[in-house]
């Protein structure tokens, strides 16, 4: 029971909580799944607390039983953090704010933009790369993201991004889509990407796009939602890993 307890009551506390500090209901969701757990420090902290005779071995052993089932168990949590969202989203209206000002802050902070030819959504470690290399080509990109820190520093670094959520069905209709040529999505979610081209498509998109997959097995519904081009992270910078050291054999032998 404790072990439910910390699983589903940690996420509603930080939900609560990202309520009041202004954030929609699947930013606090997000945001609690990372805390449906107690980690290995409670283990530590029992351990000293043995040490000086605060608490007895049955306390340890129940600390660490838990510690093990909320690590494992909130592991495929947040690893299927978009269906299980999906899945309860209509129980969790108590937490949606009216007017989440938080985030509207952010959206009211979008500029003018040049018409972009790219629109990247996801602008993690790939994305910011991805969009870092079209600029460096001359092509006019526009980012996108949900996470307000990474907007927040892109736009001071003077790149065009708009704070904006993939699975917001309404969002694409507010960017600037009529000149744009492609729409790529860094996500790794098949599902999120398949919503987020019908929405677009709703918007008036008719350009192409371009979609990551990390698994054979997700290339094929992509494609059936209407995904172009198909990114293949892991595959592509191994050969381009292999070509240049091929090349470098090449020449050391000539």
């Amino acid at each position: 029971m404790f072990s439910v307890f910390v699983l589903v009551g940690n996420p509603l506390i930080v939900m609560a909580i990202m309520d009041y500090m202004g954030y929609r209901q699947r930013t606090g969701f997000m945001a609690g799944l990372t805390v449906a757990q107690i980690s290995e420090f409670s283990i530590v902290f029992v351990a000293m607390g043995m040490s000086l005779g605060h608490v007895d071995n049955a306390v340890l052993s129940l600390i660490t039983l838990v510690g093990l089932l909320t690590i494992a168990v909130s592991t495929y949590m947040i690893l299927y953090s978009q269906p299980l969202y999906a899945a309860i989203e209509p129980w969790l209206s108590v937490f949606e704010r009216k007017i989440p000002y938080r985030e509207r802050q952010y959206e009211s902070e979008r500029t003018d933009h040049e018409a972009p030819e790219v629109i990247v959504y996801g602008l993690g470690r790939y994305g910011s790369r991805l969009m870092s290399r079209l600029e460096g080509h001359g092509v006019r990109a526009l980012g996108v993201d949900f996470d307000p820190e990474v907007v927040r520093s892109l736009r001071r670094a003077g790149r065009a991004v708009e704070f904006g959520d993939a699975e917001d069905p309404e969002f694409p209709a507010s960017l600037p889509l009529r000149r744009c040529r492609w729409v790529t999505s860094t996500i790794a979610q098949p599902d999120i990407n398949a919503a987020l081209i019908g929405a677009l498509r709703r918007a008036g998109f008719r350009g192409d796009v371009a979609a990551v997959v990390h698994r054979p097995d997700e290339a094929e519904p992509l494609r059936r939602a209407g995904v172009t081009l198909l990114l293949t992270p892991f595959a592509d910078a191994a050969d381009f890993a292999a070509d240049r050291l091929h090349a470098m054999l090449s020449d050391a032998e000539h």
